[in-house]
């Protein structure tokens, strides 16, 4: 049996969104071994780093019961990313972010993700306000914010050592979310 961190475990239609366990361990490091994959999520990174950066999820899912979700995808059990609700010290807010593994791209897993790990944030942890953290260039999460219904709020600033980094802050109140929610489900 694979240990995993202790917390909620999510299911959509096609996905399960589960805390961190060492299974992911090998598909995480091939996810951030992948340069285009990475650039956004600070860059590539050697096992050893991506060990580290597991076992920080996992910490997070112990200590704050705030971490990104592993997202399983149901029909082959592959790990094919990370989504979910995020709060490290010193963030300028209280962010959903999301980064697929490329060979999970282009099927609407992020959409089914975020949706699920948005509606976790505001009904079950209670948030008010949910952001993403976006560079200006990075096409992709941009549009699925936008399918989101977040929109720009403007330049943000990430906390050291990520405060060089050129980010957008995309955002929704909880209201709005109800709204853009229900527009979500119309459109299936």
């Amino acid at each position: 049996m694979t240990s995993s961190a202790p917390g909620p475990t999510l299911e959509t239609t096609r996905l399960i969104l589960r805390p961190t366990a060492e299974a992911d361990f090998e598909r995480w490091c091939d996810f951030m071994a992948d340069e285009d994959t990475a650039r956004f999520i600070g860059g590539v990174q050697a096992p050893s780093q991506v060990w580290r950066s597991m076992m920080a999820m996992a910490g997070a899912w112990t200590l704050t019961g705030v971490a990104m979700f592993s997202v399983i995808e149901k029909s082959s059990g592959r790990w094919i990313g990370r989504i979910g609700p995020w709060q490290p010290h010193g963030w300028p807010g209280t962010e959903v972010g999301w980064s697929l593994h490329r060979d999970a791209a282009g099927h609407g897993y992020a959409l089914e993700a975020a949706a699920a790990a948005v509606d976790y944030a505001f009904d079950h942890l209670g948030w008010s306000d949910v952001i993403h953290c976006i560079a200006p260039d990075n096409g992709p999460s941009i549009r699925l914010a936008e399918r989101l219904g977040s929109r720009n709020r403007g330049p943000g600033q990430l906390p050291a050592p990520f405060e060089e980094a050129a980010i957008d802050l995309w955002g929704q109140t909880r209201d709005e979310w109800r709204d853009n929610r229900r527009r979500i489900l119309a459109k299936g």
